[in-house]
């Protein structure tokens, strides 16, 4: 049956590129650019065909431009919105989320989104979801998700390392392994004629 075309949603997830950064300093010299446009006179279709943007942005800085002049156009230096955690907010976040679970009230050293999530809220007041909990780790802290090892208590790694040298090979090689085998794979050796 040929595979179908179609990726997972998790392959899909990880294919897809990383947007870049807007770059604010070349969008604001466009701006300017335009600002010096206007200021000789010149027309709204000239200075779109021109700077290679739409009819409506150009009527939105000429505007911008007729009520403030160039300071006008100069822009916000950020694109989006404001986050609601600021960077002090964060980093007391983030100094609680180091000191474990456990310190936090929890019963176990592991911390789930739930967790982090309340953590937040009841340091800032703010809450979020599990989905902008994640965001907020994975973009603004920088951590990543990990999972615990899971390995048995009793677990003895010199002796699991002795056995692999020493059983493991003999356990491979089968039944029999001393003796000379048959060259096909599907036919055993024959007993009644012996080599």
């Amino acid at each position: 049956m040929p595979k179908s075309s179609r990726s997972t949603g998790k392959q899909a997830r990880e294919s897809k590129p990383v947007a870049a950064r807007r770059d604010f300093e070349a969008l604001r010299q466009r701006r300017m650019r335009a600002a010096e446009m206007f200021d000789r006179g010149e027309r709204q279709v000239d200075v779109a065909s021109t700077l290679g943007v739409s009819a409506q942005t150009v009527s939105k800085w000429y505007r911008a431009w007729s009520a403030g002049g160039r300071e006008g156009l100069a822009g916000a230096g950020r694109a989006g919105r404001v986050p609601r955690l600021s960077d002090e907010q964060l980093a007391e976040v983030e100094a609680e989320l180091l000191r474990g679970p456990r310190a936090n009230g929890f019963s176990t050293e592991m911390w789930t989104l739930a967790r982090v999530a309340e953590v937040i809220e009841r340091l800032t007041g703010v809450r979020y979801s599990l989905t902008q909990t994640w965001t907020i780790l994975r973009e603004r802290l920088g951590w990543s998700r990990q999972r615990p090892a899971r390995k048995a208590a009793e677990r003895d790694d010199e002796a699991i390392e002795e056995w692999v040298k020493a059983e493991w090979p003999r356990i491979k090689r089968g039944p029999g392994a001393e003796e000379p085998g048959s060259a096909s794979k599907t036919k055993a050796v024959s007993l009644c004629c012996p080599r």
